[in-house]
């Protein structure tokens, strides 16, 4: 069995879970900042145990003892929304009852069989994340199978927002172009008002965009932005600044070697830091 050289600090694995394919990454913060896809296996994540086979299959080749583990799954896979949090929220079972309502509200079913974890704030709108359980079931039996300790398990969005929070500027609307689906999180000032998502139509331009930015903020009740921060895949021709808007796309200096390839290499390296 292939062995991983010895890990150095700052290097770790990203798993990316996608509906049709997964893949395995070597990433490090030091070092040059170098990301090295390591395997790619095509599956059908909606299966419960076609994933488990997959995720066998994707580790048994390789000896990844110690290293550390996080997975990010396609938006598809898992559920995300904002929560209001209720008036006078005295505990988390305040809050965990919020967003469990806002989820029936929102998905049609109850949360049974899911996962729920949260930025859970009493004093502002936060986002709220569910992942099915047989799914996270499954990573989780893969990364101990693997003897790999586990970091965290986390929806693209939720990753792409993680990973540039730095970067992020108050106020800015802030959007992930995956495939041909564009999500944003739109704000208030510095208030979440919303969590929207749309399918790009093929060939869209920057008349698009600015037009989809104003529908929703019209549908919302708030002011349209003045400045989009955009990842992922987004066309170039989105950027730059033009009337009253701004858009700045956040590269992925992995982008290139990736083009062309599976989803599971891009969802494994959003948010990574190299």
């Amino acid at each position: 069995m292939p062995r991983l050289p010895a890990r150095l600090p700052g290097q770790g694995l990203r798993l990316g879970v996608g509906h049709d394919s997964l893949a395995l990454v070597r990433t490090s913060r030091l070092f040059g900042a170098r990301r090295t896809p390591l395997a790619e296996l095509r599956i059908d994540a909606a299966e419960p145990e076609a994933l488990a086979r997959g995720l066998r299959t994707l580790f048994e080749g390789l000896d990844v003892a110690g290293w550390p583990l996080t997975v990010v799954l396609a938006d598809e896979l898992a559920r995300i929304w904002q929560v209001v949090p209720p008036p006078q929220a005295a505990s988390p079972a305040d809050l965990e009852a919020a967003a469990a309502m806002r989820f029936t509200n929102l998905f049609g079913a109850a949360t049974a069989g899911w996962t729920l974890a949260a930025d859970w704030r009493a004093d502002r709108p936060f986002l709220a994340a569910a992942l099915p359980a047989p799914l996270l079931a499954s990573v989780v039996d893969a990364a101990r199978a693997a003897r790999c300790p586990l970091i965290e398990v986390v929806p693209q969005f939720i990753a792409a927002m993680n990973g540039w929070r730095r970067q992020r500027r108050p106020g800015a609307w802030f959007g992930l172009v995956h495939g041909q689906v564009l999500t944003l999180a739109a704000y208030e000032g510095q208030a979440l008002a919303a969590l929207r998502t749309a399918v790009v139509p093929p060939g869209a331009d920057r008349s698009w965009l600015e037009n989809h930015l104003s529908r929703e903020a019209l549908r919302l009740g708030i002011a349209a932005p003045s400045l989009l921060q955009l990842c992922g895949s987004a066309p170039r021709s989105w950027t730059g600044e033009a009337g009253s808007l701004a858009c700045i796309l956040f590269e992925d200096s992995m982008a290139g070697d990736m083009a062309g390839e599976a989803g599971a290499l891009r969802l494994a390296c959003t948010g990574s830091p190299a």
